[in-house]
């Protein structure tokens, strides 16, 4: 048995507890050390969520808070648009930017997230991802970009522990549950259930193997 090779330099995945952000940092692991990274806006417990599943795959992880003005704009775009997918881009969008732009302060050399080849939202597109690399001077990477979701649900089923259940209950970190905070106090419960359709997600809880 071989020791591991010296790390290529430090990455931070943005990290919201679930499977495929959790999937996109072990691919990582083996050439980088990996920092998880949740941002969030101080409304839920999602951070909180986020470091429970970071500490199950024995990763360590930090917090980053966005800009109010980020929300604000996305949950007019939910009371705009009547469905979420735009709202949860531009969080998205931010999120990437800001640990971008705090890469060179904390030392990491490169960024990445668990955008997937099928995902219809959130997304990185080729000219936001080169943006980015442009403006900050760090590598974004996406590493389950050539991955579709059969792939990606082998790896999980070989490399994790998950629970899943319904999106609107599972305690987890990622922005659905910032923006159903903020919708909910901004509108009230029913416009909730009217703007996000009823779905399955998932939070890691361990390792396998």
């Amino acid at each position: 048995m071989t020791d591991r090779a010296a790390p290529a330099g430090r990455a931070a995945v943005l990290f919201s507890g679930g499977k495929d952000s959790a999937l996109a940092a072990l691919l990582l692991e083996p050439h980088y050390d990996v920092t998880l990274v949740t941002c969030g806006f101080g409304l839920t417990d999602l951070t909180e969520n986020a470091a429970a599943s970071a500490a199950a795959l024995s990763l360590p992880h930090e917090t980053r808070r966005l800009e109010s003005a980020v929300l604000e704009s996305a949950v007019d775009r939910l009371c705009a648009d009547g469905y979420p997918n735009a709202a949860v881009q531009s969080v998205h969008e931010a999120a990437v930017e800001r640990l971008a732009g705090d890469a060179a302060a904390a030392g990491w050399d490169v960024v990445a997230d668990g955008t997937r080849r099928d995902d219809r939202t959130p997304t990185v597109a080729r000219p936001f991802a080169q943006s980015v690399e442009d403006r900050f001077g760090v590598a974004h990477v996406a590493p389950l970009a050539g991955f579709g979701r059969g792939a990606v649900d082998a790896l999980v089923d070989a490399r994790l522990e998950v629970e899943t259940g319904p999106s609107e209950t599972l305690a987890k970190g990622d922005y659905e549950t910032a923006l159903r905070a903020a919708l909910r106090d901004r509108t009230g419960d029913e416009a909730v259930g009217e703007v996000f359709p009823a779905h399955e997600q998932s939070r890691v809880v361990g390792r396998r193997g």
